[in-house]
């Protein structure tokens, strides 16, 4: 990469001069710490699920971060003009897949969530995400282009709400309430008559409310949250104490027993597996490399006049950190248990690519374009 020069017209040559190249370092520390908590915590996961070959269980995980990092930079290549279609062609599969898993989804805990597929399971769902955050964005700067009669927000408000129904009857709460914070971050950056940004407040608000009544499971995590006598908290408690044994740098890479007594060591709480062996430094680079990424993509945006741009831009941070920050204070008992990964870092294909299909539109989105094509502006 290093050998290209200014003068190379190539596409990869324009790509290197033109991508945030620290955030695309950031991202790829992400994809490394991935490997090395990989390696720590799935051997003895795969042994304790009794997975028919370990091996396999890692080389799967090695593969899905590999391809991980192609679709990353590979959608990273696109125009803008070429993230809208992708993001149109995606969002229209995602969301035709996520309404088959009611129908032929196959069922874990109570939820229809994943489609089978030989090999893996795939949660068409993870991908719902960075293509919807990418077409609402387009829908609502539609509506706000100077002279448009185009009903942009109402558009996107009715798309919303298909989602919104079919991810409630698998049921994925968690997921909606993620696709309507990333939803509500967008249509307040936008600056929108404040009644629509009221409606949608509310929706949100009304939505948790309405979880919390209608579904079990929730009102089970947050009352244990709120009084962990009232529940089973084994692996809260387990976390928290594999956190107190790391201490400032760890037990040492291997040293952990985490990850020999909690069923999701290798996906949902991979961040105690991290503080236990690595400790709090390693912790606290990680949480960085995350925070680095939210703050530098929204200090680019400072100078960007396309306002699908700053929406769609601002809808994929929201969306990465949210997921991020979900995870970790989960982990350390901050907010009510969400099974939700680490992006990049925890285990799993579909919500592993899906978060590389986001960062890719990123990385694509926030290029820089001195000199724009004429059909691109036009666009």
């Amino acid at each position: 990469m290093a050998a290209f020069s200014r003068a190379d017209t190539s596409v990869l040559g324009r790509w290197w001069w033109t991508v945030d190249r620290w955030t695309l370092s950031a991202l790829f520390a992400l994809i490394g710490f991935g490997y090395v908590l990989l390696l720590a915590a799935s051997p003895a996961v795969a042994e304790r699920i009794g997975a028919s070959s370990r091996h396999m269980f890692i080389v799967k995980q090695v593969i899905f971060l590999a391809l991980a990092a192609a679709v990353m930079v590979g959608t990273s290549l696109l125009s803008v003009k070429g993230v809208r279609r992708a993001a149109l062609l995606g969002c229209a599969v995602a969301l035709a897949l996520t309404a088959a898993t009611l129908v032929v989804g196959v069922e874990i805990k109570g939820a229809r969530r994943w489609l089978p597929i030989p090999g893996l399971s795939l949660q068409p769902s993870e991908f719902l995400k960075p293509c919807f955050a990418v077409v609402a964005a387009w829908l609502i700067a539609e509506g706000k282009a100077p002279g448009s009669r185009f009903p942009g927000a109402l558009a996107a408000i009715a798309l919303f709400g298909v989602i919104a129904l079919i991810l409630k009857g698998q049921p994925d709460i968690g997921m909606l309430l993620v696709v309507s914070a990333v939803f509500f971050a967008q249509f307040f950056v936008a600056g929108l008559n404040m009644v629509l940004v009221g409606i949608v407040g509310a929706m949100g608000v009304a939505g948790a409310v309405a979880a919390y009544f209608m579904f079990p499971h929730v009102q089970s995590r947050v009352h244990r949250f709120l009084d962990p006598s009232s529940g089973d908290n084994y692996q809260i408690t387990v976390a928290l104490e594999a956190f107190g044994q790391g201490g400032l740098l760890g037990r040492g890479p291997g040293e952990g027993r985490v990850k020999n007594l909690l069923p999701d060591a290798h996906a949902d709480f991979v961040f105690a597996v991290a503080g236990e062996e690595f400790g709090m430094v390693v912790c606290l680079l990680i949480l960085a490399l995350f925070a680095f990424v939210v703050v530098r993509g929204l200090l680019r945006l400072l100078a960007e006049n396309d306002l699908f741009v700053v929406l769609a831009s601002a809808g994929l941070l929201a969306q990465f950190g949210l997921q991020a920050f979900v995870n970790m204070a989960s982990s350390l008992h901050l907010i009510p248990t969400k099974g939700m990964t680490l992006p990049f870092v925890s285990y799993g294909g579909s919500s592993v690519i899906a978060v590389a299909l986001g960062m890719g539109f990123l990385l694509a989105l926030t290029r820089r374009r001195l000199h724009r094509q004429p059909e691109e502006a036009a666009a």
